[in-house]
């Protein structure tokens, strides 16, 4: 017996507690023998709240949860357990493939893994009574939320937002940020707290910047309204500082800040250099480059509340109407709140808020980064690019500020183009740029799915990727993450041949013989294939074309017929063959709508959503649905949830 078999063999013995040998049971210890082996089966990669098996009813725990949760996890397997028929259970049947299951043969038939398996359906089997009641316990507090959420205290300035406040600040236009080092995207964007740190290149651009503003702040010799008098008495200095001071530090100032930087003020004899010399050093400080999101202090709660709010929805800093609310009180009140909230969705700065959300959740970087073979793709430039990203932003504020439903963002059969983008879509060129233009139905084009942006971003240089379009299907609209392929493995698909041309289904095959890659692909290629009738700059397509030039003097052009039947695993009835069926498709599904509201909301705390935050998150889904899916009644929801109970939650913890 190898020493895995003989391993394996004696966790099966322990785990059935010796009642085999006619001993009495012992401790079970799932933790110890049974967790470690799902884990190395992959069974977690799609079971976990963001995995593609997360609408099922098993889901791990968080990693590194300890091993009481753990147990309990174990006990509440329960729920997947036929009692009368332990060999029917479905903790069995599906990792072991003897139904139908998306991540395909986890547990081999017959091998040591399964009898600990089975041994372990055995001893969940004969449950009953409080035993059985405790052991679904777990799974009813995963659903209601467990935990506390990462306490996050500071965030700096992105660079969009840094843009718009020194815009609003100084009424300064030339976007400084633009040269700062480039912001990485974590979770799907780039105002997430564990990206935001500063290096040295960050802080020498930072003070760079801080000169040249305060230099541009005065450069007419004039104050252009910033400083609020005109002798440079101890009076007119004090004014300006607490009253640039609130605005830049998006709070009053302290006694001895204002003294300090009197101080500052009084070494140049000129008004405005001596203006100028505080500009330049509030727009260095910590309190400029980074808003408070939380704080103990109990002075400055209403004011990080009212940060929070501007970043949230305008991508700028407050008004003074938001900081006069703060020192009122007015957002320490569910009623007032939400008076301010619906006033500042009035506010033209909060379309410039959800411009800047959309075009990070839709990734409109990778398509204006977009390089296109030039023989294939002559029409691909920068320009269309700009007017791709411009269809999509326009496309989105419609149906949010006209109140529409939401999930119209996947069906809606009309969008807003221009001349350049209608010879793509083959469509009568708008009166006007970007009038709204209806689609026919033969174009089977809908929502942002049948459109060129989402086309171009998730295509390669020279063709299609349906692996890169179905993966952003399920990580985007879906919120699931699909496993990062093994380390090593050849991700190499086979060559395409004049002597033996093949479409991209065909060549993508290889993943599905591919035990190593089978288990995620079947998850992704599907989905991507549904969208094969469109190219790489989104222009509709009838059949594949490839072409052959080597050696040759003329290029070779192959035509081949394309399949175009997609599905979704792990939704029931997913199958589709266009855009608008898979539109149509995710507008009604649980998980797309329930994902609208993540994206928002990890745009909104920065950072990934939590076991902790599922109480908030449900509110707001529910609210969402309630609303017929209007996107500014789910905002105020769920900013009224994150003030007024996992707000509070999260101070409560921190501060016990």
């Amino acid at each position: 017996m190898s020493n895995r078999r003989r391993m394996v063999a004696r966790l099966s013995s322990l785990l059935l507690g010796g009642a085999c040998f006619g001993l009495s049971p012992q401790p079970l210890s799932f933790a110890d023998a049974v967790y470690p082996m799902l884990e190395k089966a992959g069974c977690r990669s799609c079971h976990n709240p963001e995995g593609v098996a997360s609408p099922t009813r098993l889901r791990f725990p968080e990693q590194e949860t300890p091993k009481a949760p753990v147990e309990l996890f174990g006990q509440s397997l329960v729920e997947l357990v036929d009692q009368r028929n332990p060999e029917n259970s479905i903790l069995l049947l599906k990792p072991t493939k003897r139904v139908a299951h998306a991540g395909g043969e986890r547990i081999k038939k017959g091998s040591p893994e399964e009898a600990a398996l089975k041994a372990w359906i055995a001893r969940l089997a004969a449950l009953s009574g409080s035993d059985l009641v405790a052991a679904l316990k777990f799974r009813q507090e995963q659903d209601a939320g467990y935990g506390v959420a990462p306490s996050v205290v500071l965030r700096r300035l992105t660079h969009s937002q840094y843009n718009n406040t020194v815009r609003d600040l100084l009424r300064e236009t030339t976007a400084p940020a633009r040269q700062f080092p480039p912001e990485d995207f974590v979770n799907g964007f780039k105002n997430q707290y564990q990206a935001l740190a500063v290096s040295p290149l960050q802080a020498e651009a930072y003070a760079a910047a801080a000169e040249r503003l305060a230099v541009n702040a005065f450069r007419r010799g004039d104050s252009r309204g910033l400083i609020p008098c005109k002798a440079a008495g101890p009076d007119c200095r004090v004014k300006f500082i607490e009253t640039f001071g609130r605005m830049a530090f998006r709070r009053p100032l302290e006694k001895e800040e204002v003294a300090r930087y009197d101080a500052l003020f009084r070494v140049e004899r000129d008004l405005l250099k001596g203006a100028q010399a505080v500009i330049e050093t509030m727009l260095q400080s910590p309190h400029f480059l980074y808003w408070l999101d939380q704080t103990p202090n109990v002075k400055w709660k209403p004011y990080a509340t009212a940060a929070r709010l501007s970043y949230f929805l305008w991508d700028t800093m407050p008004d003074d109407a938001l900081l006069d609310s703060a020192a009122r009180g007015e957002l320490n009140l569910p009623e007032s709140l939400e008076r301010v909230i619906r006033r500042m969705l009035g506010d033209p700065k909060a379309r410039q808020g959800l411009d800047e959300f959309v075009s990070q959740w839709l990734r409109f970087d990778r398509a204006l980064s977009a390089a296109r073979e030039p023989r294939l793709f002559p029409f691909f430039n920068r320009e269309l690019a700009l007017a791709m990203t411009e269809e999509t932003r326009r496309f989105v504020a419609d149906v949010v500020w006209n109140d529409k439903n939401f999930m119209e963002v996947f069906t809606a059969g009309y969008s807003f183009i221009n001349s350049d983008l209608a010879a793509i879509y083959k469509v009568a060129a708008p009166a006007r740029h970007f009038d709204r233009v209806e689609f026919p139905p033969e174009a089977e084009r809908a929502g942002v799915l049948g459109q060129a942006l989402f086309l171009t971003l998730t295509s390669k240089p020279e063709d299609t990727a349906p692996t890169g379009r179905g993966l952003f299907v399920r990580e985007q609209f879906l919120c699931q993450q699909v496993p990062s392929p093994p380390p090593g493995v050849d991700t190499n698909l086979p060559p395409v041949a004049e002597s033996k041309p093949m479409t991209n289904r065909e060549r993508l095959a290889a993943h599905t013989t591919n035990q190593l890659c089978a288990g995620c692909h079947s998850l992704i290629d599907p989905i991507g294939f549904g969208f094969e009738k469109f190219d790489a700059i989104g222009m509709r397509r009838e059949k594949a074309k490839l072409l052959f030039s080597a050696a040759k003097p003329k290029e070779v052009e192959v035509e081949l017929e394309l399949d175009t039947t997609g599905s979704i695993a792990g939704i029931p009835d997913s199958q589709f063959t266009s855009p608008r069926q898979l539109g149509e498709l995710l507008a009604r599904t649980r998980q797309c709508q329930e994902c609208v509201v993540k994206q928002v909301f990890r745009y909104m705390a920065g950072r990934w959503d939590t076991p902790a935050d599922r109480p908030l998150l449900n509110r707001a889904i529910e609210d969402f649905r309630r609303s017929k899916f209007r996107f500014r009644e789910m905002l105020v929801s769920l900013i009224k949830g994150w003030e007024f109970s996992a707000g509070k939650e999260r101070y409560a913890a921190r501060n016990h």
